[in-house]
């Protein structure tokens, strides 16, 4: 049996038709019948020109899918659930050698084996690591998590990059009870960040963004207020009303926005960066700023599994709450991906979904 796939060979140039054989699973493989999958913003980075990524390749890695074989030794996911073939599953976006020194420290997202679904050449052995395919294969060191039924598969695709992401961004914020927080970029990373702030304990969330339509959609996720990028810092803090910001959550990778939240926390506050994933230009910070507020900068480059694993929790708990599968606003079949590529560089929704059911 054959797999079917789409592929990148190089920015701007029309997908390019694939086919291979599907591979009998080795023993802790999992051959994976991909069901659905988003169009992350990285991935318009690299189809457009603006990231580096190895091609030829299938691109995507907001994906869920069904198992369709495993291997001998693969029988429950992360949580200890039993897996089954027919199973409903995602995945985190890479797959790691468990124990070596990244991960030691807490970061094993830069372990020095590790494998990117979504940013592998298909010039190896395990071709089929992308969306953008009828098939995927789950190697060894690959955390997997069985999803509930009630999850639609729109909300359900963007679990492995975009809540994934903002549940380290958070975990590294610390505790939000009674807290400010102040969110950057009103897009899906931004609009998960409001509702797990507000799921988390935060006293007030704010969103930040230069799109008016944006804005209004923060408020259906939890911001108290929203305000539009163009103001001043000194206009933001008179919209305050007083409060001070404890924390802020930037998704942009704007220099000019990071730099804001730098002036906007208070004192002990912290700023989560996890927007600046590709070249921007330098980011000028105070230096005085920083040591007289006593302000903790962090960054964050995808995840660890218990933070997929705690996205996952929100999102079963939430997902009637928040309006998350409204943010997919067109669908295609993986035939069309160019024609989904082009609606999704507009900007006119925030995902656009690959719909294989």
């Amino acid at each position: 049996m054959k797999a079917s796939a789409k592929i990148f060979n190089r920015p701007n140039e029309p997908f390019s038709d694939f086919e291979v054989e599907i591979p009998i699973p080795s023993a802790n493989e999992i051959v994976v019948k991909i069901t659905y999958t988003t169009i992350c913003t990285s991935d318009l980075h690299t189809y457009y020109g603006r990231r580096k990524s190895p091609s030829p390749s299938i691109l995507g890695h907001e994906i869920i899918g069904k198992i369709v074989k495993h291997g001998a030794n693969v029988h429950k996911d992360y949580n200890g659930n039993t897996l089954i073939e027919g199973d409903m599953i995602t995945w985190s976006v890479y797959a790691f050698s468990s124990g070596n020194p990244m991960d030691q420290i807490g970061i094993p997202q830069k372990s020095p084996d590790l494998f990117k679904y979504g940013h592998q050449t298909i010039l190896n052995d395990s071709p089929l690591s992308g969306g953008f395919a009828s098939h995927c294969i789950l190697r060894k060191g690959t955390s997997v998590f069985k999803l509930s039924e009630a999850l639609e598969a729109c909300e359900a695709a963007p679990l492995n990059c975009t809540h994934a992401t903002i549940a380290g961004a958070l975990r590294l914020a610390g505790t939000l009870e009674g807290k400010n927080v102040l969110v950057f970029g009103a897009g899906m990373l931004g609009l998960s960040a409001c509702a797990m702030s507000k799921e988390k304990g935060a006293k007030n969330v704010y969103a930040i963004d230069l799109d008016k339509e944006r804005l209004k959609s923060a408020t259906s996720f939890g911001a108290t207020a929203s305000f539009p990028a163009s103001l001043s810092d000194e206009e933001i803090q008179d919209r305050l009303n007083s409060e001070k910001i404890d924390v802020v959550i930037d998704t942009t990778g704007n220099p000019k926005a990071m730099e804001s939240g730098i002036n906007l926390l208070t004192l002990g506050g912290i700023a989560v960066w996890v927007g600046a994933v590709y070249s921007t230009p330098k980011t000028q910070i105070n230096a005085e700023t920083v040591v007289r507020k006593i302000l903790t900068i962090k960054g964050l480059h995808n995840y660890t599994p218990d933070d997929l694993a705690f996205a996952i929790d929100f999102l079963n708990s939430c997902h009637q709450k928040y309006p998350f599968k409204e943010l997919v606003g067109q669908e295609f079949s993986l035939n069309e991906l160019d024609d989904a590529f082009e609606t999704a560089q507009s900007g006119t929704y925030y995902r656009v979904g690959i719909n294989q059911n």
